[in-house]
Parts: structure tokens; sequence; C-alpha cells
């Protein structure tokens, strides 16, 4: 993978959305976990949208939204799976 500008774009993209959704799950008042998944869900769908309007390749040499939203995915899962665990 090519570390150019674009993918250094997505990375700090993706930090920052990172952030801003942690911070907003925190004073969410279904619980930080739930909330959390919940918005990590939403930001899959976002950035699928993203993706399929700009016509970016699925599987290319930098990162795109379709790389974005897999790792949204599978930090969803993650935390379904840690809240579901949580809560027995």
């Amino acid at each position: 993978m090519a570390l150019d500008s674009k993918t250094l774009y997505v990375i700090t993209r993706f930090g920052l959305r990172i952030l801003v959704l942690c911070a907003v799950s925190a004073f969410a008042k279904v619980g930080f976990g739930r909330s959390l998944a919940a918005l990590l869900l939403l930001s899959v769908m976002v950035c699928i949208v993203t993706a399929v309007m700009r016509r970016e390749p699925p599987f290319s040499g930098t990162l795109t939204n379709w790389d974005e939203a897999a790792v949204y995915g599978l930090l969803c899962a993650l935390t379904a799976a840690i809240n579901q665990s949580a809560s027995l």
C-alpha cells in the first residue's frame, strides 16, 4: 500500500470520526457501548454510500471509503460482542 496524501487523508478522517463518535457516545442516555455500536453501524452505511457515489474501487492500492467501512464494521461487531458479554 502506498502512503500518499489520499491515504493520509483517510487515516486522519478515520481518527477524527472515531473521536467524535466516542465523544457523542459518552453522553448518550442508553449507554456508551450501545450508542457506540449504533454510531459505528451508521458510519459503515455512510462510508458505503460515499464509496458508491464516488465510484471508488473496493480493492485499490490506497485506502478508500471501502476500507474505512470495513474497519467500522469490525469495530461495531467487537463493540456489540463486548456489550453482550458484559450484560451476562
